[in-house]
C-alpha cells in the first residue's frame, strides 16, 4: 500500500518550448509537475518507488496509468494506492483495477452541479437508474424520454438522458430541478458510474479515514524535497534534464532515509496544531 501526490515547482521562462504556464488555486508557475510515489510501511524505511515528470498543464488523473505501468515494469505495483483527489476519477478507478489490479484510495470527485449543492434532492444521484431498460426516473416519478450515447468534451463515452418537456413544464419541483425547459442528466458508462458511487460511499466510512491518514506522510516528503533538495526549482533547461533532476533528488532522499533506518533513527511523528492539541486533551 503506497501513497502518491504531485508537487508543482517553478522555473525560468527560458526553459524551452516544453515549459508551460499553469495554476493551482492561487499559485501560478511556469514549468512542469513532479508526481511522487512512495511506500508507507510502518516497519520499513519510506522510499520513493516512482517519480513521474509531466508538463505543468497535464491533469493529474491522466498520469495514473503511466505511474502504474512504470511500477509494473519494476514489479512494484501496490495492492492499494493512496492518492490525492486530483488523481481519483471514474476512469482511473476502473482502469487501475482492470489493467493493474490496483485499488485507488482517495477522496472521490463530487458532483459540482448546482442541483447537488442545493441539497434539495434533485442531483443526478437522486435519480433511479435502470441500466437494462436504459431509462432514468426522476424524484418526482417521471421517466426519461431519451437515452443517447455520446462523447464528452474529453472524448470519453457518456450517456445523455433527457426528460420530456411536457413533464418538466408542469412539474411542481421544476425550479429545484432545472433552469432549462426540461431536465437533462449526463451519466458515465455503467462501470465507471458504479465505481465512482462506490468510492464516494467508501469515503464516508471510518475505515477510509484510518486508511487514508497514512497518506499524510507524502506531505512531509514534499516539504523535505523543497527545503533540502530545491525540488521547486529546475536547475537545467528542458523537460528531459528536469526529469533527471527529479530522479536524482528521489535517489538522494532514498539514500538518506535508508541510512537513517539502518542507524535506528526514529521517524518524527506528525505535529498537531495548538487547537488540535487542546481538543485532544479535552477529550
Amino acid at each position: 500500500m503506497w501513497h502518491g501526490n504531485e508537487q508543482t515547482f517553478s522555473i525560468c521562462l527560458e526553459q524551452g518550448l516544453d515549459a508551460r504556464l499553469s495554476k493551482k488555486r492561487a499559485t501560478y508557475w511556469v514549468g512542469y509537475k513532479a508526481h511522487l510515489t512512495e511506500t508507507c510501511d510502518e516497519d520499513l524505511p519510506i522510499l520513493f518507488t516512482n517519480v513521474e515528470t509531466t508538463l505543468a498543464t497535464t491533469q493529474d488523473f491522466d498520469v495514473v496509468n503511466n505511474i502504474h505501468s512504470a511500477l509494473k515494469v519494476r514489479g512494484l505495483l501496490p495492492n492499494e494506492h493512496l492518492m490525492d483527489m486530483g488523481f481519483i476519477a471514474a476512469q482511473t478507478l476502473v482502469e487501475a483495477q482492470q489493467d493493474h489490479m490496483v485499488n485507488l484510495v482517495g477522496p472521490a470527485r463530487q458532483d459540482e452541479r448546482w442541483q447537488s449543492w442545493s441539497a434539495k434532492g434533485f442531483a443526478a444521484e437522486n435519480f433511479k437508474i435502470d441500466w437494462e431498460a436504459q431509462s432514468l426516473t426522476c424524484p418526482a416519478g417521471k421517466t426519461s424520454t431519451s437515452w443517447t450515447a455520446v462523447n464528452n468534451t474529453r472524448g470519453k463515452p457518456v450517456f445523455r438522458i433527457r426528460f420530456g418537456l411536457r413533464h418538466c413544464k408542469l412539474c411542481a419541483f421544476k425550479t429545484d430541478c432545472t433552469k432549462a425547459s426540461s431536465r437533462t442528466v449526463t451519466l458515465q458508462v455503467r462501470e465507471r458510474h458504479e465505481a465512482l458511487v462506490a468510492a464516494r460511499d467508501r469515503e464516508a466510512t471510518e475505515g477510509f479515514k484510518v486508511l487514508y491518514a497514512k497518506r499524510a506522510g507524502i506531505e512531509g516528503s514534499i516539504s523535505l524535497g523543497v527545503r533540502c533538495f530545491d525540488l521547486r526549482r529546475s536547475r537545467y533547461v528542458g523537460f528531459r534534464k528536469t526529469q533527471l533532476q527529479h530522479l536524482m533528488i528521489a535517489c538522494a532522499m532514498n539514500l538518506v532515509r535508508v541510512a537513517d533506518w539502518l542507524a535506528g533513527n526514529v521517524r518524527a511523528v506528525t505535529r498537531l496544531a495548538r487547537f488540535e492539541r487542546v481538543m485532544v486533551a479535552a477529550a
